[in-house]
């Protein structure tokens, strides 16, 4: 046993110094990376022995038994263990050579891109441009030698079948810079750098002539190179998220610019000259410091999205009108204590006013928005709706919870159209707390009884004494209200919309009227109508929308085909069981509404609309799905199938990759079950992908 001890002792005195091991070929120190210099380096050294010796061991066979120094008592070495090359320790965390990023770029990606003309850089953790993209619009030298012997390389591969790059993304990395080479790539129409590291740009890139979109979000710009707005085809620009407190002025040169997003930023104010953006669609600024709006902000003729929200304004220009074309306008989150007229502003479909210090609405609004859709004014200081709310036909969406508001005026029941009626937070006495919580259908029930019961109420006298003629007389005006023959009205709002009057038929002179006065949207919602009117086909080249939902009709004449511009149609809540052959005919058609009528199947004219977007077929009796007719859609983006009797659904329709809202939720088919209809759309169409035969 002292023999062992002297001997292992032996071995370990060797291994703790460093002089040449004859074992080794190594002449540094034998431990190489087993170099454990901690306390109880001793103690491992006297159990394992030396890492070479046991190494040869290994590769001669040899036995532990028999030529092993280890005391019997001793822990064996684990098997296969063998020394690790010495190098240098290279965490795994680390910040990222110029070597490192060059290398990202494989010659795969390099050949992808110089084939396609994109090249996606995106998510690489790179530091720094690999510089071979810089050249890559140049012939590369083994591509030019390939040409001089022969085309040893495949056609593919030569340079004159190369395209230049036209999409660069170097998203999600961490670029501090830009090198000034971003000149060479002059062919550049995309340039993706959001989400990166950048405080500034090299004013090379205001060489990029050919530049279209231009993305700079989630960076650390405060200020651009001026050399960039000289960018003359420039038509999507985003330096959202980023540190700026100002707009240069000179971003009025942009003239072809047409997307601004400068959200998430510091800007208190907006530079005069930025009206000259004539071409300018969307205009984001939200969650900046906003105080003032420009004068000839309103000077943007073409403006159809302009976002304010989370600023610090005050008011809105009185002269708002002069957007004649927008659409959206998004101001919650400000400090605005009364809103414009918006008189001009008809095209306007939402309004977003949420959170501000507004105390009424005005008369003028309602009257001046016929085609507003959404009026979000929760969390304000409003005491009171005018009775003119009504004017707003079109209104879907009413939210003004959290306000003041102790009476909602009985004309609310008249908007045939509205669907989500929000009232909460308000201190209303006169309706029940227990009908204001049944929602929208039983508060609106509740002002209409109302209102039908005022107007017994005041025509009550009066109906007694009139004879039976003079009540016919009066039947016969009520089916014809003076909003249907009111020019003015028709020629201001382009709009013939009659809802709630109980009409059986429409005169033919009605529609003659509304056609000489360029009416391009009908609305007969919530009557009598059993049948499309004749005298519609007066306004066949005008109508663009044509709303006949909630009525009784129980067939589609063919005339209906003429309508050659016609882009929505409502026909809910009706009886029809199918649609004319010639319905097919309507090519301009993007929005079809057949929910809750009689339908057994999808009428076959249907599968030639191309240019239907959305389709909403819901609460019908539909048993089973076309996919072959819905492959003919190359558009359809949205499909709303609840509430039928589909019994089976073909995996095929997850190939439908358009379809991006798909519901199929309350048929009776067992797969996809419930627990996948809820995950989503995309939920839906994988499983259904997973479950093609092969």
């Amino acid at each position: 046993m002292d023999n062992d001890m002297m001997i292992n002792n032996e071995c370990n005195s060797n291994f703790l110094n460093p002089i040449n091991c004859g074992n080794c070929d190594n002449s540094t120190d034998c431990r190489g990376d087993f170099n454990l210099d901690a306390v109880h380096s001793n103690d491992c050294y006297a159990q394992y022995d030396c890492p070479c010796e046991m190494n040869e061991r290994q590769n001669f066979g040899g036995s532990y038994a028999a030529g092993s120094r280890i005391p019997r008592g001793a822990a064996r070495p684990r098997r296969g263990l063998s020394p690790r090359n010495n190098y240098s320790f290279q965490p795994v965390f680390h910040e990222r050579t110029n070597m490192e990023d060059d290398a990202l770029l494989s010659d795969n990606l390099w050949k992808l891109a110089r084939k396609t003309g994109t090249l996606n850089m995106t998510n690489k953790g790179m530091s720094s441009v690999p510089e071979r993209i810089y050249d890559i619009n140049q012939a590369d030298d083994d591509s030019k030698k390939a040409n001089l012997v022969q085309l040893s390389i495949s056609e593919e591969d030569a340079w004159w079948n190369q395209v230049p790059l036209e999409n660069l993304d170097l998203s999600s990395n961490a670029l501090s810079h830009i090198s000034p080479k971003i000149e060479n790539l002059l062919t550049l129409t995309v340039l993706q750098l959001h989400d990166n590291a950048l405080v500034a740009l090299p004013p090379e890139i205001g060489k990029l002539e050919k530049l279209v979109r231009l993305n700079l979000s989630h960076n650390k710009l405060s200020e651009l190179p001026i050399e960039l707005f000289s960018l003359p085809e420039l038509r999507h620009l985003n330096i959202s998220h980023n540190e700026f407190i100002e707009l240069n002025p000179d971003i009025s040169n942009l003239h072809m610019l047409e997307f601004l997003d400068a959200g998430n930023n510091n800007i208190n104010s907006l530079p005069g000259g930025i009206g000259f953006l004539v071409r300018l669609t969307a205009l984001l600024l939200g969650d900046n410091h906003i105080k003032e709006l420009p004068p000839d902000i309103v000077y943007m003729r073409s403006l159809q999205k302009l976002d304010l929200m989370k600023n610090d304004l005050i008011a809105l220009p009185e002269d708002m009108g002069l957007l004649r074309k927008l659409q959206c306008l998004y101001v919650q989150h400000n400090d605005i204590k009364e809103l414009p007229g918006f008189e001009g502003n008809e095209a306007l479909n939402e309004l977003h006013a949420s959170n501000n210090f507004i105390e009424r609405v005005p008369k003028d609004l309602c009257a001046n928005l016929p085609h507003l859709k959404i009026l979000d004014l929760r969390d304000n200081k409003i005491t009171q709706l005018p009775d003119e709310v009504c004017l707003l036909r079109n209104l879907n969406r009413l939210d003004v919870s959290n306000n003041s508001i102790s009476v909602l005026p009985v004309t609310l029941a008249s908007l045939a159209h509205l669907i989500s009626l929000q009232v909460d937070g308000n201190p209303i006495k006169t309706i029940r707390r227990d009908i204001l919580q049944c929602g929208t259908a039983r508060i609106l029930k509740t002002l209409q009884d109302r209102a039908l019961a005022k107007g017994r109420e005041d025509g009550g006298a009066e109906e007694t004494a009139c004879s039976s003629r003079s009540a016919a007389a009066s039947q016969q005006q009520q089916q014809l209200p003076p909003n249907m023959t009111d020019k003015y009205k028709l020629r201001h709002t382009r709009t013939l919309a009659v809802n709630l009057e109980n009409l059986t038929d429409v005169p033919s002179h009605v529609f003659e009227l509304a056609s000489a006065e360029k009416v391009h949207v009908v609305d007969f919602a919530r009557n009598q109508l059993s049948a499309l009117p004749p005298g519609l086909q007066h306004m066949s080249n005008l109508v663009t929308e044509l709303v006949l939902a909630h009525n009784v009709i129980a067939s589609v004449p063919t005339f209906i085909s003429q309508f050659t511009r016609i882009t929505f149609l409502n026909l809910s809540n009706n009886v029809i069981k199918d649609l004319p052959p010639e319905f097919g005919l309507l090519n301009t058609l993007r929005e079809l509404n057949i929910a809750n009528n009689r339908f057994e199947f999808l009428p076959n004219g249907l599968y030639e609309l191309q240019g239907l977007e959305i389709l909403v077929a819901s609460d019908n009796h539909i048993k089973a799905l076309n996919v072959a007719g819905l492959e003919g859609l190359p558009r359809l983006n949205t499909l709303d199938l609840r509430n039928n009797d589909i019994e089976y659904v073909p995996p095929i329709l997850g190939n439908l990759t358009n379809i991006t809202h798909l519901e199929l939720v309350g048929n009776p088919f067992r797969q996809p079950r419930h627990q996948i209809l809820m995950k989503g759309t995309d939920a839906i169409m994988s499983y259904l992908r997973d479950r093609i035969p092969t």
